[in-house]
C-alpha cells in the first residue's frame, strides 16, 4: 500500500530474533496503540481438543474502548462503554477477547491496557509455523484454502486455524496457561521488537475509523501472510 493510502514506515531496526519470551501482564499493560507492534513476530500457542497449534503474528490491529488513550476509538467494540459482548476487553491483560464476526468468524485480540481499562489488539494474519496438519483441516472444515499463506491469512482464518471458537473460549488466560473450556493458549513475545514494520489505516473498518485519521493497523512488510487491504464503508483517503 502507498503512502498516499496513509502508510507510514517505522525506522528500520535489527531483524528479528528467534527467541522469544512468556508475555506477562506488566508487558501488555500499555495501551493497545502501544503494544500493537510489540505483537508482531510473536508466537500464539494453542491446544485444542489435544492438538497443538503455533501461529506466528504477521498484522495486528489496535482498539481503544471509551477512556482508553488520548483519541476516541470509533471503530471500537467498547467505544460505548462495558456490555456483555465486550466484559473481556475490560479485564485484565493477557486474556484474550474471542469475538464473532459476521456471525461466522471467531476472531482473537489480546487485551491489553491495565484491568479496568477496556483495549485490544486484534490478530489480523500470521503464519501456522506449527501444527499445520491441525491448522489445515479445521480451515478446510471452514471453508477454501487456497494456498499454504492463506491458513491464517486474515482474523477468521487465524481464529479457525488456532482452534479457539466464541463465546467458548472468549476471556482464555494466555499469559498463565490456565485451561479454559478444554482450550489452553500462551503467548510468546519477541524477545527483540521487529523491525522494520510498517502502519496504516485498519481494514474494512467503517466511517473515519478505517481512515489514515486512525493508522492502527500494524503489519510485516513483504510477509504473504498478510492480508488485502480494502476501505471499510464510507472510508477512504483522508
Amino acid at each position: 500500500m502507498s503512502r498516499a493510502d496513509g502508510v507510514d514506515r517505522a525506522p528500520a531496526g535489527a531483524p528479528p530474533m528467534s527467541a522469544h519470551v512468556a508475555a506477562t501482564r506488566e508487558a501488555l499493560a500499555p495501551t493497545p496503540l502501544q503494544v500493537a507492534p510489540r505483537l508482531l513476530d510473536a508466537r500464539l500457542e494453542t491446544v485444542v481438543g489435544g492438538e497443538r497449534v503455533v501461529v506466528r503474528i504477521t498484522e495486528v490491529e489496535a482498539y481503544h474502548g471509551a477512556g482508553t488513550g488520548d483519541v476516541p476509538d470509533p471503530g471500537s467494540h467498547a467505544r460505548m462503554g462495558r456490555t456483555a459482548r465486550n466484559a473481556t476487553m475490560w479485564g485484565e491483560p493477557g486474556h484474550l477477547y474471542v469475538y464473532l464476526s459476521h456471525g461466522i468468524h471467531s476472531c482473537v485480540n489480546v487485551v491489553c491496557g491495565p484491568d479496568g481499562v477496556a483495549g485490544g489488539v486484534l490478530l489480523r494474519g500470521g503464519e501456522v509455523v506449527e501444527g499445520a496438519d491441525a491448522a489445515l483441516r479445521r480451515r478446510a472444515e471452514r471453508g477454501v484454502v487456497r494456498t499454504p499463506r492463506d491458513v491464517a491469512r486474515g482474523p477468521g482464518r487465524l481464529g479457525d486455524a488456532s482452534g479457539l471458537r466464541h463465546p467458548v473460549h472468549d476471556g482464555i488466560d494466555a499469559v498463565t496457561g490456565a485451561e479454559h473450556a478444554g482450550a489452553v493458549a500462551r503467548l510468546f513475545l519477541p524477545a527483540e521488537p521487529v523491525g522494520p514494520y510498517a502502519s496504516g489505516p485498519r481494514v474494512g473498518v467503517a466511517g473515519v475509523a478505517g481512515t489514515a485519521a486512525f493508522p492502527w493497523r500494524f503489519w510485516i512488510p513483504g510477509d504473504p501472510t498478510v492480508s488485502p487491504f480494502r476501505w471499510g464503508r464510507g472510508a477512504g483517503p483522508v
